[in-house]
């Protein structure tokens, strides 16, 4: 597990907690606090309205909370659009990443609402656990992982097929096919150069992680490390990035950041990627079950439908979303992910039924064929980070108020 980090999560944007008269505000270590609060039965927290579901300037969530006849509030106020931006939380980042040993739990908590892209790629090796805290040891680290990733292309890579097992070239074959449908509506991932990249990384990955090897979907997961760590050395839109005028020496330390870093994430969700992938398979029966919680009648549309979650959300758990958004925007949810260190596979089900009920008034309407279609094509191509930041609001503070019981999704 990446980092084995606790909580530390942020609250994004300005969010209140009330019960029925004055409302108070909820600071990011309150906010987790309320975790281990008195019990409720997060059954009872009553559906958002209308206006909730909508990507509006802000998100209603009320909860009973019974025997006491008053209603809790909580009202979720999204981020201004550059916040990653924002002049004093570059600062609290530069001071943080100045730091002799840098502090991970403030890192975090920084990181959860977004992260200035040009210090995405060093903020994001640190909190994978990537690169060490201390700044006197972080660049012999770094220096001696990518000399090993430089020894394994030679001893895995480059070397004829007569050499490798049948499972090996299999294997391969199977890379080589995914590379091409990697991204395909970003051009910069087609350039020949990256094409050979992303097939060196995964099928190294693959070799030296036989418990899992190569599952479709991987491919996908490496595409954002590739992104920020060639950041470092280009200039620009992605869309003018030539690969072929770096040297090898340099693509191959992007290629190495990104192979230690794909591995400390999937460490942490390795059972998503084993044979029959459980672990994507209990995270799928865990979002109907939020969802039937915080949204009955979109639930019951569903069930009355016959539709799965599996026939929709497991492509979602499987690519980690990144199907679903553009590609411009993958960077700032994965500063989330990134953030969340051990909670991250416990949130990505709040926010998949967060991202869900965002069209639980258009899915109502639909029968089950348009619903597979709207759900397979969700209408997010125009989205920014403003969107994006709206949905993750809302899954943290169901995740607070849901945690407040214990017996919470008690049924999976």
């Amino acid at each position: 597990m990446w980092g084995r980090f606790g909580g530390g999560k942020s609250v994004p944007g300005r969010i209140k907690l009330t019960r029925g008269e004055p409302q108070q505000a909820i600071s990011p270590t309150s906010a987790v606090r309320a975790r281990e609060g008195p019990e409720i039965d997060a059954a009872e927290i009553l559906r958002p309205s209308n206006e909730e579901r909508q990507l509006a300037s802000k998100a209603r969530i009320q909860e009973a909370s019974p025997p006491v006849a008053e209603t809790a509030t909580v009202v979720v106020e999204p981020m201004p659009e550059s916040r990653s931006l924002d002049t004093a939380r570059v600062a609290k980042f530069k001071k943080e990443l100045s730091a002799p040993a840098v502090d991970l739990d403030a890192l975090r908590e920084l990181s959860w609402s977004g992260v200035p892209p040009n210090l995405r790629p060093t903020v994001w090796r640190l909190l994978l656990g990537y690169a060490p805290p201390n700044a006197d040891r972080r660049e012999t680290v770094l220096a001696r992982k990518r000399q090993e990733y430089r020894e394994w292309v030679p001893q895995y890579y480059d070397i004829p097929n007569e050499d490798r097992s049948d499972d090996e070239i299999h294997t391969l074959r199977q890379i080589s096919v995914d590379c091409p449908r990697t991204v395909p509506d970003v051009p910069f991932f087609q350039q020949t150069l990256m094409q050979t990249a992303i097939e060196r990384v995964l099928y190294i990955w693959a070799i030296r992680h036989p418990a899992s090897g190569y599952v479709q979907g991987i491919n996908d997961l490496l595409t954002p490390f590739l992104t920020v760590f060639l950041s470092e050395v280009f200039e620009g839109d992605i869309d003018t990035w030539v690969v072929s005028k770096l040297s090898e020496d340099t693509l191959l330390q992007v290629e190495a950041d990104s192979y230690w870093c794909l591995s400390k994430l999937l460490d942490g969700i390795q059972d998503h990627y084993t044979f029959a992938q459980p672990g994507i398979q209990r995270l799928v029966f865990r979002l109907k079950e939020l969802v039937r919680r915080i949204d009955e009648p979109v639930s019951r549309h569903m069930e009355e439908h016959h539709l799965e979650f599996l026939q929709f959300a497991f492509r979602w758990f499987n690519c980690l979303l990144i199907r679903e958004i553009p590609f411009s925007i993958v960077g700032r949810l994965w500063d989330t992910y990134l953030s969340e260190g051990d909670g991250f596979a416990e949130f990505l089900v709040y926010l998949c039924a967060s991202f869900l009920l965002t069209w639980s008034e258009q899915l109502q309407q639909m029968d089950f064929q348009e619903m597979v279609l709207f759900l397979q094509h969700v209408p997010t191509k125009r989205w920014s980070e403003k969107e994006l930041d709206m949905v993750l609001s809302r899954a943290f503070m169901w995740r607070v108020m849901f945690n407040r019981s214990p017996r919470h999704l008690n049924s999976s």
